[in-house]
Parts: structure tokens; sequence; C-alpha cells
């Protein structure tokens, strides 16, 4: 499989899960967190090993080392804490040089359905600068 077409298939795969219901610590199609969603989406195509788990900042660790100047289509978008920007904290799918995919509007304090609803924690596509904070891009496919 070619790079363009993983990066077309990992933004499918996540675009599929679009309204599904954000769920801190969640890793599967009942509710996910911002790294469960993109885990998933990088096993579905055979990027990541079927078994691990990795935090935000775990996945910035692993492809950080190639980061393009400029987001393009499968990229991850990173955006790191307020209080140290070494802490990466959010992580999502680039849709396109503008936009991005993820679970977010979440927080550890977000356990289920109602905590979802009431704080409009889904999975769902928005500007990369409707969040603050944006530390940089990675390239997980080489």
């Amino acid at each position: 499989m070619r790079d363009y077409e993983k990066r077309g298939w990992v933004v499918d795969i996540a675009k599929s899960y679009l309204g599904t219901f954000y769920k801190w610590g969640g890793d599967d199609p009942s509710g996910f967190d911002c790294s469960g969603l993109v885990i998933e989406c990088l096993k579905s195509i055979g990027v990541l090993p079927r078994r691990g788990d990795w935090t935000a900042h775990d996945l910035w660790q692993k492809f950080n080392k190639v980061r393009p100047a400029n987001p393009y289509i499968g990229d991850l978008v990173f955006w790191h804490s307020s209080k140290d920007n070494q802490k990466i904290i959010h992580v999502e799918i680039c849709v396109n040089d503008e936009l991005s995919i993820g679970a977010s509007g979440g927080g550890s304090f977000v356990k289920n359905e109602k905590d979802a609803i009431k704080y409009n924690a889904f999975i769902k596509v928005r500007p990369f600068d409707s969040r603050s904070n944006l530390r940089g891009f990675a390239n997980p496919y080489i």
C-alpha cells in the first residue's frame, strides 16, 4: 500500500466514526479519547502494531522525527499544555491543510454518553486554530 493510499484510508476510517461519543480512556467505537481514535485508525492500516497503547504524548515522541512544514491529509496534528509546551495533551488527524478530525471536547471527567452530550464531546471535524497551543504536525507513514 502506498503512502497516499494509507493517508486517505486513515482519514476515511476516522470519518466513519464522526459523531461517536468522546470517552476518557476510550479506545473502541463505544467511545474514543483523542489518542484512542488515532491509534485505532493507524492500527487499522498497519502503521501501528495491533497490540499496544499510546497517549498523545507517546505518539508525538514516536512520530515527531518527521515533521512537515505544512500539514497534509493523514498527518497527525498535536497540541501542547498551556503550562508546558513540551507536554503533548491532544492529537488529531489532518483532513486537509486547515481541518482535522478528532475526539474532542472532553477531558478526564467525561466517562459516559451523558457526560459527552453535556460537554459536546464527540468525534468531529474542526479547524486547527479552534484550539490554542498547536505544537506541530508529524508524518506517521515513514
